[in-house]
């Protein structure tokens, strides 16, 4: 529901980055011609095309070819994480997921964006199909969609998050690329609304066969599995976990400096 350079977020991030650290170089990331269409996709393009599109926009541009550190808000920082895993060049040196679902989501309570009739549609969609071929293909909620009920079908039919959290087999180059990150952060808001349950934002999820209680990453089987690296890399201090008091995205910005801005630097 938002777009690259929209003056009040993203726009705005990418300014005040650009004022407190003097001569870096920040590429906010445009997924088709125009901001429209930046926002549309963020609703109905297929992830993996969007992956596919920022690799291919990383690799062509010439100020990121030693490395550079990814920046990722809401659901953007589980689509950074699948760029790291993804398409190792240029390397991504560190990964800031700031309110990124990395479990996915199970509920979708405050849509983004100020189209309630398109968060309507999304919603009765995602009740009624989430894993068929055509709301994958063409929905992207639905691609990061983990019904804890429906493991099964989850695994099977989720065409993004299963793939990028090893579900159905490990992908070694998955795993290898991931853990050549430096640092992997992760911002969970500790009154987020959202995002449903807000603990995915620090790779934690429901339990298994209901939709209650929570299970932090330690006790997830990706974690004592360590299908992602993830355990290893917390055992090395890269894995860095980062509470915030505000709903979804709600930060300010001296938090921001303090906080975030060092991871840059």
């Amino acid at each position: 529901g938002d777009s690259c350079c929209n003056p009040l977020s993203m726009g705005y991030i990418k300014k005040i980055v650009e004022n407190k650290i003097p001569g870096i170089y920040v590429l906010s990331l445009k997924i088709g011609s125009n901001l429209i269409q930046d926002m549309e996709n963020s609703f109905f393009m297929n992830v993996n095309d969007q992956v596919r599109e920022v690799c291919s926009q990383l690799a062509q541009d010439p100020c990121l070819k030693g490395g550079y550190n990814a920046m990722g808000f809401s659901q953007g920082g589980q689509f950074l994480r699948a760029v790291a895993q993804r398409c190792p060049s240029p390397p991504m040196l560190s990964l800031i997921s700031v309110g990124g679902q990395h479990q996915g989501v199970y509920g979708f309570p405050r849509c983004p964006g100020e189209s309630s009739h398109i968060c309507d549609w999304i919603r009765k969609t995602l009740d009624l199909g989430a894993y068929t071929q055509a709301v994958q293909e063409h929905l992207v909620q639905a691609e990061y969609w983990h019904n804890p009920l429906k493991e099964e079908d989850y695994r099977k039919n989720s065409i993004f998050l299963a793939d990028i959290n090893q579900e159905r087999g490990i992908n070694e180059t998955y795993k290898k690329n991931l853990m050549a990150l430096k640092k992997f952060v992760m911002v969970k808001f500790l009154n987020d609304t959202m995002v449903d349950p807000p603990i995915s934002e620090w790779f934690g999820f429901y339990k298994s066969g209901q939709a209650k209680e929570t299970v932090p990453l330690k006790e997830t089987s990706l974690y004592t599995e360590d299908r992602l690296g993830l355990q290893e890399m917390d055992k090395a201090g890269k894995l860095v976990f980062l509470g915030v008091q505000g709903d979804h995205l709600h930060f300010s910005e001296e938090w921001f400096y303090t906080t975030i801005l060092p991871f840059l630097q």
